[in-house]
């Protein structure tokens, strides 16, 4: 009874303290949570595109199914009551107030911003080149923004700075709003105050979006679509909670129906589950103290992984006869069991060293989980065992796999070809067995990425996949750096190499700059001189251009400008464009319509700010795959020589080890095979379902190498191998029928190779349990 406390009070505790740990556990979703922790620039770029730059705030919107005026009423209102709300930075439609405070800035500050402004600007000469320009633009289409302006902007710098910020193809406007090229779809481009990776955010603003929407009076048949980042975040995870809800729902039933008709005890059916929720608890505690937060990956993920720990209650309950007591029959089965555990433990402990955070915790995650698990069943479970529990119904499932031992000598030559012909069909498979395409991974369905596609082209937002990017040991020396850098930019433009570039000093010029722009005003005595003289023989009166005078010395003697001084639009460009992290700041420069890629690097190389690198994140996203891809065969064969290792302390025999390894090898062989079947091709997920398979298996293939003292037994042995099987086979063939690519490759992966391994290693038994 002491032993008993002390057990069940030091599993309590266990408990206690985890469940405190995750109170206080940070749960992350972001992609740069699973970078490698010594990521190339190109890769840390790609991250934080993709979680905070400005295309993560992005929600592009159409109207359609109504008549154009309908159409147009209909994006005027929903843009007034959008921007009502906090949630929104901006909204934009094609009416004047889109661009409001984007041209109330830069009208104020255009002295300060516009590279035009040089001494040269605002001698006789320059100013009376800029007075005849404004002549030609008062008979031009231009005419009435030039009378609009010219008093206070004769040098014309508000229009050469629209022209810059605004370098992109924009979208046909009609009745004052945007509209697609055909005419049918109202256009709205949204900017959300959360990034993209803020999914709870996102959430909130596609609601209020919608409620919105739903609220504008004689829309009659009008409908809204919503694409973007934040969507697909959305929408996905929605997607990922419905599969996952839905297929947990269904592989609980089975799994309790199957234990139930196993058990035929509610009270030990319960049992059976404190190893699985111990070992999550556990190992959800120790990722949190080991790296200050969880990915949501690495939960779903280790749940998962450690589901094998199920089966450790599995062989407990059902070997034991009636009669028996629990404690007696875990003596009996705990080498074979903790050996198991072991070579699972063993295996991703390789992990462990892994580069990418991701692949670090999930090790982490597993082999705490089953720790913790076979700890429960071993020094838990038989403590709560009702005296006298037998799990009779089990023994009529070890029927037919004893059909398939009894024949097992006919058999194995079966085995063996299998295996040889999956082997051979590897070896020969057509191409690269990896499957590098990124859409294949993606969770987004092929219309919504179609419909993305529609409104980026109708909007005229770029497809940004070249970038330069530089880092700096400071602000100040970032945006200096940045200034060189659009001197390199604008030659490549001129050459038409590339249609444009979006420099973060363009929208905050370093102090050096603004200090000399307002250096190179001069004071209102020496502009009204030289003004003066620049109107000689044009038909301007020197009176209509006092407010030039007034703004141009206001400029002189304003303060400089800072990111606190630019508005919500402008500062959210900046901020994906400047970040700081890491001690230092990243230049990230996204380049437009970029027509010859290797030119572009050949002159940064040469003539580029030092540091500068041109990124293609195309080729950054496939590399970034290719070395997940690597690095987990890598970690694979070194998780599997760790396996054979262990194996081979615990069996202290070659022969017995080979005869473990034999099914499992085969197994994950045949799976391979079938997987690529026709030409298809083994995807990132798959490798994890390769290591669950080798991880489950094992238990399988362990228990048929032990000697058994009678039949009896024996049969019992096989009835536990059975039943766990068939929980784990049933979960993850359930799980193949999901629409997110990690869930279906996983679940179809781990549900072939276990069912193999089973039987491959009662086809291949010699000893032990076969003699049944």
């Amino acid at each position: 009874m002491p032993g008993k406390r002390l057990s069940l009070g030091l599993w309590l505790l266990l408990l206690i303290t985890c469940a405190v740990v995750i109170t206080r556990t940070q749960f992350r979703t972001d992609m740069g949570a699973f970078l490698p922790r010594s990521a190339p620039m190109a890769q840390q770029v790609l991250t934080e595109q993709v979680n905070s730059g400005a295309a993560s705030h992005l929600v592009l919107l159409s109207i359609d199914g109504a008549p154009p005026p309908v159409l147009a009423a209909a994006s005027e209102a929903l843009a007034a009551r959008l921007r009502q709300q906090p949630a929104f930075i901006d909204v934009m439609n094609g009416d004047d107030k889109s661009f409001a405070d984007v041209q109330d800035f830069i009208w104020r500050n255009r002295y300060l911003l516009s590279a035009d402004i040089t001494p040269e600007r605002f001698t006789t000469a320059g100013l009376h080149n800029a007075l005849v320009n404004d002549l030609g633009l008062l008979g031009s289409d231009f005419s009435a923004l030039t009378q609009q302006t010219l008093p206070s902007d004769p040098t014309g710098e508000v229009m050469t700075l629209l022209q810059q910020l605004n370098d992109t193809k924009g979208p046909q406007t009609q009745d004052n709003v945007w509209v697609s090229a055909d005419g049918r779809r109202a256009l709205l481009l949204v900017h959300t105050k959360a990034p993209g990776f803020d999914i709870d955010a996102q959430q909130q603003a596609l609601t209020l979006i919608s409620d919105d929407f739903n609220h504008i009076h004689g829309i009659g048949t009008a409908r809204l679509h919503a694409s973007g980042p934040g969507v697909f975040a959305v929408h996905t995870r929605d997607t990922t909670k419905r599969d996952v809800t839905r297929l947990s729902i269904l592989a609980s039933l089975g799994a309790i129906s199957l234990l139930a008709f196993a058990y035929r005890s509610p009270r030990v059916l319960l049992l059976g589950m404190l190893p699985v929720a111990s070992g999550a608890l556990a190992a959800i505690a120790a990722v949190s103290l080991a790296f200050g937060f969880v990915h949501g990956v690495t939960l779903g993920f280790g749940v998962t992984l450690i589901g094998e720990s199920i089966d450790y209650a599995i062989y407990l309950f059902t070997q034991t006869a009636r009669g028996d007591r629990a404690r007696d029959t875990l003596a009996r089965i705990w080498p074979t069991l903790r050996l198991g555990m072991l070579t699972s433990v063993v295996g991703f402990s390789a992990m462990l060293f892994s580069n990418f955070i991701g692949f670090a915790q999930l090790g982490l995650f597993s082999i705490a989980g089953l720790i913790v698990a076979a700890g429960t069943t071993r020094f838990v479970l038989p403590h709560l065992v009702p005296q006298g529990f037998s799990g009779a119904g089990a023994e009529a499932l070890a029927t037919p796999l004893l059909a398939v031992l009894r024949q097992r000598g006919r058999l194995r030559w079966l085995v063996a070809a299998a295996a040889l012909a999956s082997c051979t069909a590897l070896l020969a498979h057509h191409g690269t067995l990896w499957d590098e395409d990124l859409t294949d991974l993606s969770p987004i369905p092929a219309a919504d990425l179609a419909l993305d596609q529609t409104l980026r082209h109708d909007l005229g937002v770029p497809d940004l996949r070249y970038f330069v990017v530089l880092r700096t040991n400071g602000e100040q020396p970032a945006l200096e750096a940045s200034e060189a850098l659009a001197v390199t930019l604008s030659q490549l433009a001129a050459q038409q190499r590339l249609g444009g570039f979006d420099v973060p000093s363009a929208i905050l010029p370093s102090d050096k700059t603004q200090q000399a722009r307002q250096a190179a005003l001069p004071d209102t005595a020496t502009l009204g001189t030289r003004f003066t003289q620049a109107l000689a023989g044009l038909p301007f009166r020197a009176d209509t251009f006092a407010p030039f005078f007034h703004d141009a010395e206001a400029a002189r003697t304003a303060a400089l400008l800072t990111p606190a001084s630019l508005p919500p639009a402008l500062a959210l460009r900046l901020e994906s464009t400047l970040t700081h992290s890491n001690g230092g700041w990243n230049v990230i420069v996204p380049l437009h319509d970029v027509t010859a890629p290797a030119a572009v690097a050949a002159a940064l190389a040469a003539n580029g700010p030092p540091g500068a690198a041109f990124v293609d994140m195309n080729l950054a996203s496939a590399q970034l795959l290719h070395r997940f891809q690597r690095e987990a065969m890598l970690l694979a064969s070194i998780g599997s020589l760790a396996i054979l290792a262990m194996l081979l302390a615990g069996l202290r025999s070659l022969p017995r080890v080979a005869r473990v390894a034999a099914p499992l090898a085969a197994a994950v062989a045949v799976t391979a095979a079938l997987l690529t079947l026709g030409g298809g091709k083994v995807s990132i997920f798959e490798i994890v379902g390769f290591l669950l398979i080798v991880a489950v298996g094992s238990n399988y293939c362990l228990f048929f190498e032990r000697t058994e003292p009678d039949a009896e037994t024996r049969r019992r042995a096989v009835a536990s191998i059975v039943l766990a099987n068939l929980c784990t086979v049933s979960a993850y063939g359930l799980m193949s029928f999901s629409s997110i690519p990690v869930l279906h490759d996983i679940g179809e992966t781990v549900a072939i190779g276990t069912f193999l391994s089973l039987l491959f290693a009662a086809v291949l038994s010699t000893r032990g349990t076969a003699r049944a």
